[in-house]
Formats: structure tokens, C-alpha cells, sequence
């Protein structure tokens, strides 16, 4: 991808749709092999821009969901504890004596995402996505720095592994906490927002080919005044194209106040938001 021009028309024939910050954004992660944090609200396509990206350079997609209590062991490597009792046992048969130096080698290690991208051997090296890194606890991102800054995972009883072809990272966040400053500045960044109604349409045109003009065009904007009110979780493209493809399901071709009801929970997740909607659903002119 030689400039964000480039980017945009690689990315929009993979069907994902970018504006010129993102393309900007993973033209120079690209350019200058650093690691890309994106951050914005659930449902904007954070997580689909890296398998938007891989698909775009015919690579190979790896991800490491985060979640609260997340290990080195799963994320980056761990020992295989079944074959080493296994050669124990067999040394013990044959009467062999079998120390640490026979345990913890290659032949014993097992690779998890951040090791794999690290050690990759493909001609294009992989995207890998940490997904959500706010989910993991605050130890968790110090794992990362080694990593982040220098395409390397140390594992002590073999040395440092350093990647040949350093991998894409992408890390996402929906900023449920702070990140360290460490790691930001491991990272450049961008901030995704939610798109206006023309942009929007276009993406779930895309997304949801069989759905009826009229009824995305009416489907964004509605969603454009839902994300107006003060909602405990405001509908992002996500729901947007969840939603759209219900209706389209169930054969609705232009938005009327009852479609909206009988779907709501497609776009509501709360009781609150329920109200809400189904309240703007009525107020509009049908």
C-alpha cells in the first residue's frame, strides 16, 4: 500500500469503507512498521478493520481476545505440560536421568497468537488484532512492551525470539479504562467515529446487499437521531447492520414506526433504551 489513496481503494474492495483519517492512520502504521491503537465506541468497525486489512493484503489473520485475568501462558506462549510428563515417564522407564535442559525446548513450547505472529514465516507477515486490550488488567499490557516496541517475546529458558518480518498489529479499545502512557507510546492512533448517515449507508449497503435502498437510507438516519438521545448504550454500525438485516429478513423494504417496534431489540440492548427508542419511533412520521 503505497500512499492512503492506495489504502482506501485496497480496503474498499475488500468492502470496508474508510475516511481519510483511517486511511492516514494505517497508510503510516504500514509505512513505518509501528503497531496501530484504535480506539471509538463498540460497533464502529475497529475489529473489522484489521480483518479488512488482512483480507486487503492476502495474509494471514490472527487475533488474541482480551478479557479480565488474561495470561502470558494464553497470549503469548506456554510450555506443553502433557509432553513433558510424557518424557519424564519415558526417561523414567529407561532408567535416564531428565533434567530442566531436556524439558523447556523448542519441542515442548507452544505457541499462542503473540508468539505465532512473532515467529510467522509466511513472504507477507500476518495481521495480528488485539482485540479490546482495555479488557485485559494493567500487568497484562507490561507483557506487551517487549513486544510492541521491538517485535520480540523473550522466554527465558530459550532466549529472545525476534520476528524476521515484523507483524501488523492493530490493538482496539473501547477506553472502558485507561491504557498505560507506556503502551501509547509504543503505538500510533486513531480514533474512529461514528459515521454520518450518507457513509453509513454505504457500509451496510455493502454489508447487507439484498436490503432495499429506501429502507437503509431511512434505517441510518433513524439511527443517526437514536444515537442522539441519551441512551445507556447507543447503537453502533453493528447493530445498525443487524438490524437492517433483520428487516430485511423478515421482507421490510422502507421503515415504518411498527417495523421499528417489533425489531427494537436488535438496536435496544437496555429497558431504558427500549423506551427510548420505541418512543422516537413514534414521534416519527411513518
Amino acid at each position: 500500500m503505497n500512499s492512503p489513496d492506495d489504502v482506501r481503494q485496497q480496503l474498499d474492495a475488500v468492502d470496508y469503507l474508510v475516511d481519510d483519517g483511517l486511511a492516514m492512520a494505517v497508510f503510516l502504521a504500514l509505512r513505518l512498521g509501528k503497531p496501530l491503537l484504535l480506539e471509538g465506541e463498540p460497533g464502529v468497525g475497529k475489529t473489522a478493520a484489521a480483518k479488512a486489512l488482512a483480507a486487503a493484503l492476502n495474509t494471514d489473520f490472527i487475533r488474541l481476545q482480551c478479557y479480565e485475568g488474561l495470561t502470558a501462558g494464553e497470549a503469548l506462549y506456554e510450555w506443553n505440560y502433557q509432553r513433558q510428563l510424557l518424557a519424564i515417564r519415558l526417561a523414567e522407564a529407561r532408567q535416564e536421568k531428565i533434567g530442566d535442559a531436556d524439558l523447556f525446548t523448542a519441542e515442548f513450547l507452544q505457541e499462542r497468537p503473540i508468539l505465532r505472529a512473532v515467529r510467522y514465516e509466511g513472504r507477507t507477515p500476518p495481521v495480528l488484532l488485539i482485540d479490546e486490550i482495555d479488557r485485559a488488567d494493567d500487568e497484562f499490557e507490561a507483557l506487551l512492551f517487549e513486544f510492541l516496541g521491538e517485535a520480540a517475546i523473550t522466554v527465558p529458558e530459550l532466549g529472545t525470539f525476534t520476528a524476521v518480518r515484523p507483524p501488523i498489529v492493530v490493538l482496539t479499545s473501547n477506553r472502558s479504562r485507561e491504557l498505560h502512557d507506556a503502551l501509547r507510546r509504543r503505538c500510533l492512533y486513531h480514533w474512529i467515529e461514528f459515521p454520518p448517515p450518507s457513509f453509513a449507508a454505504e457500509i451496510v449497503r455493502r454489508t447487507v446487499p439484498g436490503a432495499a435502498a429506501p429502507l437503509i437510507r431511512s434505517a441510518t438516519e433513524f439511527i443517526g437521531r437514536a444515537r442522539r438521545l441519551e441512551l445507556d448504550k447507543a447503537p453502533g454500525l453493528a447493530e445498525t447492520i443487524d438490524w437492517v438485516s433483520a428487516l430485511t429478513a423478515l421482507g421490510v423494504t422502507d421503515l415504518v414506526a411498527a417495523d421499528v417496534v417489533s425489531t427494537i431489540g436488535t438496536i435496544a440492548k437496555t429497558p431504558d433504551d427500549r423506551l427510548a427508542v420505541a418512543r422516537l419511533a413514534t414521534e416519527e412520521p411513518s
